[in-house]
């Protein structure tokens, strides 16, 4: 009868005396395995956390009255906003947009855009209109584009809204999220 064969701890084809060596290199292999793993682990958490446009870049409005709309941005820390690259259109058209009333902003040395006024926190643009239908409703179309501090620009944003308008003498109405916080399956 034949007995299992049992290991005695060395490596196949090797003296006891090279076991150490032998187990150093195949702990040296491991080693330099997870240090690998561990370095690309910090280089990718090291990278910027960004948040998409619509929260770094947080659109709402509401009518003031049927002749103007108030238009806000509120720009989340470490993120800017380009003045120049904003742009209001309303339907009906009959409804005509005037000119808006920007803030001044901040001008900075943009390394994408040059010398352009920025905006940073919360934003509030007045938008009038020259002929809104009290009661009525309006469609508010807003173009913007901004960045992160981290270096990285997003693609201009489209963003649309419908804006009821109050009734002469009425209250303004409530704010209208661009994008309205999605609900949790656990609340």
């Amino acid at each position: 009868m034949r007995c299992p064969s049992t290991s005695t701890g060395s490596l196949p084809g090797r003296s006891p005396a090279d076991r150490p060596a032998a187990i150093a290199r195949r702990f040296a292999g491991i080693g330099a395995l997870l240090t690998a793993l561990a370095l690309a682990g910090a280089a990718a958490a090291a990278g910027p956390k960004l948040l998409p446009a619509e929260q770094a870049f947080r659109l709402s409005a509401r009518a003031l009255d049927a002749t103007t709309l108030e238009i806000r941005f509120d720009v989340a820390d470490g993120y800017y906003l380009y003045r120049d690259k904003l742009k209001f259109a309303v339907e009906p058209a009959t409804a005509g947009a005037g000119v808006p009333v920007l803030p001044p902003g901040k001008v900075i040395e943009d390394e994408f855009f040059g010398r352009v006024a920025t905006y940073r926190g919360p934003v509030v643009i007045r938008l009038p209109l020259a002929a809104g239908q009290p009661g009525g409703s309006v469609s508010l179309e807003v173009d913007s584009q901004g960045c992160a501090d981290a270096g990285v620009c997003y693609p201009p944003q489209q963003q649309r809204l419908t804006l009821p308008l109050p009734r002469a003498g009425a209250a303004p109405s409530a704010p209208v999220d661009a994008s309205p916080p999605k609900k949790s399956y656990f609340n």
